[in-house]
Formats: C-alpha cells, sequence, structure tokens
C-alpha cells in the first residue's frame, strides 16, 4: 500500500511541488496550507508522515506548535520539518519537540526523498520493535509436516494474496494470531501496519476508543487518541476474540466494513481508511448467533474465508519437532545453551491431551530449560518434566515397573516391559497402529496381533 503523506506549508508552491515529487515515487501526498487545514487533514486520516513547514505564516499555529500538538496525541507519527530561515537554534528546537529530521529551502529532490524513506522506515522498524516487545517469547513460524499442518499452511499461501477478510478459529493457544500474521506477511499488505486489539480485554466503552479513537473539541487540549482501524490504515487489524465485542460495538463494525469509514468518538469528522480486517474466535459464534449474542451479518462479512488452527492434540506428530524449535528460542532469548530433549520426554510430551496447546508446551519447554541439570550433554529426561505431567505418563517412561520386573523371571519380565513400551508409543501416536508400527520398526499386522496378544488396544487406522 502506498504510505499517505501530509505536506504543511503556507506556500502553495512548495506545497504543490513537494507533492508531484512524492506522487512520482508512488506516495499519497495530501497538502494543506495552514494549522487549521492540517488538524482537519489528520482528524480526516492519520497520515504515515507529515512534512511541516517551521513558519507557517498567518496560521492560528506556526509549525513547532503544531508538531508538539501532534507529537502529544501521537508520538509514533514522524514529522519532517523544512524551512527557507532555519537557524541551527530552529533546527535543535525542532528535534528536541520530536522531529525526525530538519531540512532547509532550497533543497534536492533526492535529499528530500532519501529523508522520507528513512523516516518511514524508523518509523515501521520502532512499531515492530514495539509489537515483538509486547509478544515478548512467540513465534514467527508454524512448525509441523504433519496433513493438519501441511493443510493449514497451504490454506494459509492460498488466502495471503487475495485481500479478503479472515476468520480464524479454533481452541486457546493453538497460534491463531500467528496465522493471522503470516497471512498478513504474505499479503500486498506486508510493508504495513499489524494492529491487534483484544475485544474480550476492554469494557465495551474503553474498546470503542480503543478501535475507533477518541476526540477533543479544542485541539489545544489534543487533537484526538487515534484508535486501532486508523493505526492499521494501509495494512491489517485483527480482532481477538471477536465474539467479545458488545453488541452496540457489532453494530458499528458492520458500517466499517461496509463503508470503509467511521467516525472517532466525541467527533461528527468521517475517516476514511483502507485495511484489511481478521478476526478470531475460541467460540462457536453461530451458537452465538443463535441466542442473540453475535450478528449474522457481522459473522459473514468477517468470515468470507474461514481457517481453522487446529488443536496440538490433533497433530501430536509434529511435538518432536516442535519442542526443538521451542526449545531452541526459548534458549536464545535467555542467553543459554540449547538442550537436547529425551527421547523419553519426548514421548511423555506426545502422550499429553494438551488443554492450553502450544502456549503451554511453550511453558513446558521453558521449565525444562529452567531444571535442566548442569551438565550440558545431559538430555533432558521425562522425570523433569512438571508434576501433572507424571499423572499422564505411561509407567514405562517413570521405571515404576522396576522392581516388579527384578522379581519375575526373564519370559514374564520382558513380556511386562513390552507391554508397557507398546502402551506408551500407542498413547504417544494417538493410538495410530500405522505411525506406531513404523516407529517402532515392526509391520502393521505384526504389531497389531503383538497388542492383541498383550491387552493393549488402539486404532487400526491408515498412517493418513
Amino acid at each position: 500500500m502506498a504510505h499517505d503523506i501530509l505536506i504543511v506549508d503556507d506556500e502553495r508552491d512548495i506545497c504543490i511541488l513537494i507533492a508531484g515529487i512524492l506522487e512520482d515515487e508512488g506516495y499519497v501526498a495530501r497538502r494543506a496550507y495552514n494549522s487549521a487545514e492540517a488538524i482537519e487533514a489528520i482528524r480526516q486520516r492519520r497520515p504515515t508522515l507529515i512534512i511541516l513547514d517551521v513558519w507557517l505564516q498567518g496560521s492560528d499555529h506556526d509549525g513547532i506548535e503544531l508538531l508538539e500538538l501532534v507529537k502529544r496525541d501521537d508520538a509514533t507519527i514522524p514529522v519532517v520539518m523544512i524551512s527557507g530561515h532555519g537557524t541551527i537554534d530552529t533546527a535543535v528546537a525542532a528535534i528536541k519537540s520530536g522531529a525526525y529530521d530538519f531540512i532547509e529551502k532550497p533543497f534536492k529532490s533526492d535529499r528530500l526523498l532519501l529523508v522520507v524513506q528513512r523516516a518511514i522506515e524508523t518509523a515501521v522498524l520502532r512499531a515492530e520493535n514495539a509489537a515483538l516487545l509486547r509478544r515478548a517469547g512467540g513465534e514467527d513460524v508454524l512448525v509441523g509436516s504433519s496433513s493438519a499442518m501441511t493443510q493449514l499452511l497451504a490454506t494459509i499461501e492460498r488466502t495471503a494474496p487475495t485481500g479478503s477478510r479472515v476468520l480464524f478459529t479454533g481452541p486457546p493457544g493453538c497460534g491463531k494470531e500467528l496465522a493471522a500474521r503470516l497471512v498478513h506477511r504474505g499479503s500486498k499488505r506486508a510493508d504495513g501496519p499489524f494492529v491487534t486489539v483484544n475485544c474480550a480485554a476492554h469494557s465495551a466503552d474503553r474498546l470503542e476508543i480503543e478501535l475507533f479513537g477518541t476526540e477533543h473539541a479544542d485541539a489545544t487540549e489534543g487533537l484526538r487518541v487515534f484508535g486501532a482501524l486508523e493505526q492499521a490504515h494501509g495494512g491489517t487489524l485483527l480482532l481477538e476474540e471477536v465474539g467479545g465485542l458488545p453488541p452496540s460495538t457489532q453494530g458499528k463494525m458492520v458500517r466499517v466494513l461496509q463503508e470503509q469509514a467511521f467516525t472517532r468518538d466525541g467527533s461528527k469528522t468521517r475517516v476514511e481508511v483502507d485495511l484489511r480486517i481478521f478476526a478470531t474466535t475460541t467460540r462457536d459464534l453461530q451458537a452465538e448467533i443463535a441466542v442473540g449474542r453475535f450478528r449474522e451479518d457481522l459473522y459473514y462479512r468477517l468470515g468470507v474465508v474461514v481457517i481453522r488452527v487446529p488443536a496440538l492434540a490433533e497433530h501430536r506428530e509434529d511435538i518432536p519437532e516442535l519442542a526443538n524449535h521451542i526449545m531452541r528460542r526459548a534458549a536464545e532469548a535467555a542467553g543459554l545453551p540449547s538442550r537436547q530433549i529425551g527421547e523419553d520426554a519426548l514421548a511423555a510430551l506426545q502422550s499429553y491431551d494438551w488443554p492450553g496447546n502450544v502456549r503451554q508446551l511453550r511453558n513446558v519447554i521453558e521449565h525444562l530449560l529452567i531444571v535442566a541439570p548442569p551438565d550440558e550433554s545431559t538430555p533432558l529426561r521425562a522425570d523433569m518434566l512438571p508434576a501433572d505431567f507424571g499423572e499422564i505418563s505411561p509407567s514405562v517412561l517413570r521405571w515404576e515397573k522396576g522392581g516388579e520386573i527384578m522379581q519375575l523371571p526373564l519370559r514374564e519380565a520382558r513380556e511386562v516391559f513390552e507391554r508397557e513400551y507398546l502402551m506408551a508409543q500407542v498413547t504417544r501416536f494417538g493410538g495410530n497402529i500405522s505411525r506406531t508400527a513404523a516407529f517402532v520398526g515392526m509391520e502393521r499386522s505384526a504389531l497389531h496381533r503383538k497388542l492383541k496378544s498383550l491387552g493393549v488396544h488402539g486404532d487400526d487406522r491408515g498412517a493418513g
């Protein structure tokens, strides 16, 4: 998406000249000839960058005053100051008030374009860094080669470039936000912002301010608070837990989806935006519609494409790869060496049901990293897992049968071990006999007979 640049200068010829230079490079350029027009232009739509003249003859506010107003309301908007009567003191005052840079007139177009490009890149990097800090410990790739993950990645790849709205469904912690980020990353809006709002985390009044922003009647009291819709202009807005939207806000969002425009709280100014909207939910929105808690027209406008992100228990075969990936990332973030996860620990992880999904797995891996023995060559064993894993891990992984086996003849001891071992493997692969047979190195029919003789039951399913 083209970046939206607001040029503010009382000299019309300068405004037109700068606008022409920027438009030739693919930018969208808007012009304002005094502070009042500039304030109104910002009210209409948050610009990506402002080019602002220092003096602004005949305006209510000079350039430095207007800069301070802009920065008071949104410090993330980069502002480049220009002046034909520049002094070192003026430049210093502009930088102290929050300007990105100061350019003296007359200036070369190459110099202007370079400063504009760098100012926008710096603002984007700061936004990305802030987003990374907010979701520290998160992932940036979907890991796994199972059929469930392969299908999910293929759907993301097909959906990303279409521009369609997407509704992501799935249980808590399964990676819906990550899937949404990947769709954004593969879209034509990848260079634009990715803004998230958790609809279930705010009161109704606060949520409306978060989404639509608010505006003071008197500009001297502050121009406005920009909401997420405006911040996401040119990019993507993700409504997390969209089922938490209050009924009144649902109606306003329907209008936004229809018109790509809205008004801030306390204002009558119509703000036009160009953005793609995603949503996530852990709720059954069809059931919510049936009892009147969610608008049907909003559901169908948001769910042009519906992508279901599977629970971790639905693709257990990805757990070893995913656990090792999380281990490497966690160790890097903590400044510690990555540790090897033992086969018994991986089997226990695969046997677990994971009600908290990938988010819970990340916590468990971080626990393992903390309790790891000093010897870096020692694999992390199943008995190092959190206490609740001891209740669900097959006993062969905890070696509780040691005393019993030592009292038995060899043949009976072997039978006990085989039974416990195969129970652990069958549990590990979700009861799938074909996958278990492939791992333990037996023919499926032979394994089926062995399990039957040992009294162990699994699902006699194919590998697909």
